[in-house]
């Protein structure tokens, strides 16, 4: 189980991309965010979230294209970015899944802080992130051991996620990691303690009546050597 509608970050090293083909008279280009890959295991390992492996199905977010796309924002580093702040990177015009991902396309408005990160966009050295809450899950709380999973963690798989927010962040995932999708949340929850601490204690206070998420804190080498991913 999991705390119901729990804010939760995933990171992939999928890179944003910018189509400058599409550029107008106050664009950029379209900017192409991909931010799951369905049917594909990744660990999760978080204090907020617990120690398990997840993966997300196809049509997880039918729903949230159907009902929630014109409320779906456009981010940088999930808004916590010094220079950028909350400012949109510009409407969100595409929002589908795709037989292998869910798609998100943002006309780039031309503006001074877009062009800030037009050459990091144009190299693809930008990730892909989503700000989601689960919706509807399905757990399997005792697996067989297996090529995916070799300590026979929990398996969660994400039938149904509502986005709220989306767009290129700055550290992927793990450098040097092969993880192809990560979870960001304690980051998040690290970054909002500074401007909502009010908001993260009420998360941390329905967490505490839930003691089978307990992960391990993070060492300090562990601090060291993995900046946060993002925000």
């Amino acid at each position: 189980d999991s705390l119901p509608n729990l804010e939760v970050i995933r990171t992939a090293r999928q890179a944003a991309t910018l189509r400058a083909e599409d550029a107008s008279d106050d664009t950029l280009g379209k900017l192409e965010v991909r931010f799951s890959k369905f049917g594909q295991w990744y660990e999760i390992r978080s204090v907020f979230e617990g120690h398990f492996m997840e993966r997300v199905m196809p049509g997880a977010f039918t729903k949230t294209i159907s009902d929630n796309a014109g409320r779906i924002r456009a981010l940088f580093n999930h808004g916590f970015d010094p220079s950028v702040g909350q400012k949109v990177l510009g409407p969100v015009v595409g929002l589908r899944e795709d037989s292998d991902s869910p798609v998100m396309e943002v006309d780039l408005l031309d503006t001074s802080y877009n062009r800030d990160l037009l050459p990091g966009l144009r190299r693809g050295l930008y990730g892909s992130s989503m700000r989601m809450r689960v919706k509807e899950d399905a757990w399997d709380n005792a697996p067989q051991r297996s090529k995916h999973n070799p300590e026979g963690l929990p398996e969660r798989s994400i039938m149904e996620a509502a986005v709220d927010e989306a767009g290129p962040v700055t550290f992927p995932a793990n450098p040097g990691s092969s993880a192809a999708m990560r979870s960001g949340t304690d980051a998040y929850y690290e970054q909002l303690r500074a401007v909502d601490p009010g908001r993260v204690d009420e998360v941390e206070r329905s967490l505490r009546s839930m003691p089978h998420i307990a992960a391990p804190e993070r060492t300090s080498d562990e601090a060291a050597t993995n900046p946060p991913t993002e925000p």
